[in-house]
């Protein structure tokens, strides 16, 4: 029988409350590309940050074995000197640093006593072709898009004479084409020899690329699926993932078809003086009551841009056009104005500008409205106990308590409490930019019944997503954007993914 490259046996983790993993186990073969898969905090990170020695031996129980040799790892030093190297979702680049230097840094090329830069940009060079990124090496990453990025962690991997690569959630913050450049560069890698387990919730991507699939759910491993058996769908995923059939992942909800404005736009244009050009440019659309408005198009079209103008434009751009709010001409030099009239914004990285990570559940859910919860400026602390365990339940926010730490949550947990705060502030009109980003096929459920929820009660939802089935899936109407332009407008029955990468590929 051939050796795994990989087998973990019988890893247990505890963290304080909870039990992250209970005695999981599974064998990755040389050469595959094995998916990991489950909702969020059934365990898939932590498992990888074992393996990778971010928590070291004797902070877990169970055993590693890498090449049929037990490995136990005290720092990620020693894993990448085995042949382990992991990406993950926020990438671990310098972006004032050039592409050779993020490349090799931690491992640089010397000649004596000092970096040997010739040798470093050859390399590097060598390195970028592997990856297929055309790129000049000079460049500093942060010219560079997500896309390409990727690419150079992956590049700066290979430079460590990798023999297991691991990626967290690698295709969360690409488009289409970036999508499709990184699975068809991991099967070249495969054909090179180079096995990868790849962490992800798009099961369209597992069906693409797995040869074979694991499952955990609530910290314990549930099975392993060959593809080439023919055990690997997106059902079958599914059943497994959340422990229940789900037979449509957007829930039906009647179109109800209302002819009152909430929010129009006009001849709307932006100026971004850090770029030195009009990055939004004479957009036209509205949104009617209680109805979901999807916007669609290619990352860097300008969707998020758009968003964070009528938000309050905390950006600061320079803005021309008209903006009416229930009729009424208006004009929110802050986002507390936008709020005021009964706008909110959920923001596309909720870790970055959603939450406050070290604060608790509570804190973070009544933060956009505490005037709400103040008597003479001081906050009623029983007031905000009594909102946040009413969201908490509502929502369905797993978490055993309140006075949860947020960066302790899962991600789709994280995005409930995101959510929450914004409802808190009883907003008429709800932005949400990519609203199920990262988050497990059972957690985009309950995100959609509550979407469903909201606009039938009568609010107004703008939903910005990357994700055309998303896309079709929930909206009532559609604008694509391309290159900060609208270009075009389609009602859900005549819209399809064909339709929408046309308008979106226009100019």
């Amino acid at each position: 029988m051939t050796v795994p490259l990989l087998e973990m046996r019988n890893i247990t983790k505890e963290f304080p409350g909870v039990k992250a993993l209970d005695d999981v186990s599974f064998q990755v073969a040389k050469g595959d590309i094995h998916c990991l898969v489950g909702e969020n905090g059934a365990g898939k990170s932590t498992l990888m940050k074992i393996l990778s020695g971010v928590y070291p031996h004797g902070k877990y129980s169970g055993d590693i074995l890498f090449e049929g040799n037990v490995q136990k790892f005290k720092t990620i030093s020693e894993s990448e000197a085995v042949g382990i190297s992991i990406i993950y979702q926020e990438l671990a680049l310098v972006p004032e640093m050039t592409v050779y230097e993020n490349i090799f840094v931690g491992n640089e090329i010397s000649n004596g006593f000092s970096i040997d830069w010739n040798e470093t940009i050859k390399r590097a060079t060598e390195m970028l072709a592997n990856v297929q990124l055309d790129v000049n090496p000079a460049v500093q990453v942060k010219d560079l898009g997500v896309g390409k990025q990727q690419l150079v962690e992956i590049a700066k991997a290979l430079s460590k004479d990798v023999k297991l690569l691991i990626l967290d959630e690698p295709t969360s913050a690409l488009n289409e084409h970036d999508v499709a450049n990184l699975l068809g560069l991991l099967r070249g890698l495969k054909e090179q020899g180079v096995t990868c387990i790849m962490i992800t919730h798009k099961l369209q991507e597992v069906m693409e690329i797995a040869d074979k699939v694991t499952v955990l759910r609530d910290g314990k491993t549930i099975c392993t699926l060959d593809a080439h058996a023919g055990e690997v769908s997106e059902q079958a995923l599914i059943k497994h993932m959340v422990g229940r059939e789900i037979n449509n992942i957007y829930p039906k909800r009647e179109h109800i078809r209302s002819d009152e404005v909430v929010l129009e736009v006009k001849n709307w244009t932006a100026y971004d003086s850090t770029v030195g050009r009009d990055i939004l440019s004479d957009v036209d659309f509205n949104v009617k009551r209680g109805e979901i408005i999807g916007f669609a198009g290619l990352m860097g079209s300008g969707r998020t841009e758009l968003a964070l103008s009528l938000f309050g434009n905390p950006e600061g751009y320079k803005i021309k056009g008209e903006m009416f709010v229930n009729g009424r001409l208006t004009h929110f030099p802050h986002p507390q104005d936008a709020i005021s009239a009964g706008l909110a914004y959920v923001s596309e990285d909720r870790k970055q500008n959603g939450l406050i990570l070290i604060q608790d559940v509570m804190q973070n859910i009544t933060l956009a409205n505490l005037h709400a919860i103040a008597k003479r400026s001081v906050i009623d602390e029983n007031a905000e106990i009594a909102i946040a365990n009413k969201y908490r339940e509502s929502l369905n926010i797993k978490t055993p308590s309140i006075e949860q730490t947020v960066s302790n949550l899962s991600g789709g947990n994280q995005q409930k409490v995101s959510l929450a705060k914004w409802l808190f502030s009883n907003p008429d009109i709800l932005i949400l930019d990519e609203p199920t980003r990262g988050i497990d096929v059972g957690a985009k459920l309950e995100i959609y019944t509550i979407m469903n929820q909201l606009v039938e009660n009568g609010m107004s939802i703008i939903m910005i997503s990357s994700e055309l089935p998303e896309i079709l899936g929930m909206s009532d109407r559609i604008y694509v954007v391309s290159s900060g332009e609208i270009t075009g407008e389609l009602p859900i029955e005549d819209a399809t993914q064909e339709s929408i990468m046309h308008l979106a590929t226009r100019n």
